[in-house]
């Protein structure tokens, strides 16, 4: 792939994938993993499901903010604009509608219908990230990896182990071919 390919195609395809996946991240674009999956790898066809999990990676182990795997999925599907498009597709709707509806709440906060919905939110964002996590975890035929993806859980559920230190733990093991 050439990273200045032309493509516009393909660029509306991403566009309109990520526009509309854009309102549906309660929780951050991390939640709509399993169906940017679906959408790019399974049925688009636009990038392999090794480079799917390399840009979640990635983005997840650089500084930054996390939606940045996005712009990722839009670079190995269509190169530069592909990154672009494939960025302001998930950011400008989501990005205006916390914007309108923080504002919104702010001066609501003590409604209770308010803080139901806020309540009612925490188990989908929960279920939404525990779908994440089923997609990206390793196969079974993999134990390896399986285990250290286990203790990498149990860790970031029990300890105040900084993240980074789960990172380059991982990266020091695929290092050594231990995973």
């Amino acid at each position: 792939m050439h990273p200045l390919m032309w493509a516009p195609d393909t660029w509306l395809t991403l566009f309109g994938h990520f526009l509309a996946l854009s309102l549906m991240s309660i929780g951050g674009a991390i939640t709509l993993v399993p169906d940017m999956h679906g959408r790019l790898v399974t049925d688009g066809g636009l990038m392999s499901d090794t480079d799917f999990t390399a840009a979640i990676a990635l983005a997840q182990a650089a500084p930054g903010p996390n939606v940045l795997f996005v712009a990722l999925m839009g670079w190995y599907g269509a190169g530069l604009g592909g990154a672009v498009i494939s960025l302001l597709g998930i950011m400008i709707p989501s990005t205006t509608l916390a914007l309108a509806a923080s504002r919104w709440v702010a001066r609501r906060r003590q409604w209770l219908g308010v803080q139901a919905f806020q309540a009612a939110m925490v188990p989908v964002t929960v279920g939404l990230l525990l779908a994440t996590g089923w997609l990206l975890a390793p196969a079974p035929d993999a134990p390896r990896a399986l285990a250290l993806s286990v203790g990498v859980a149990l860790a970031v559920w029990r300890t105040r182990v900084p993240l980074i230190w789960l990172v380059a733990l991982g990266a020091v093991l695929g290092g050594l071919g231990w995973v």
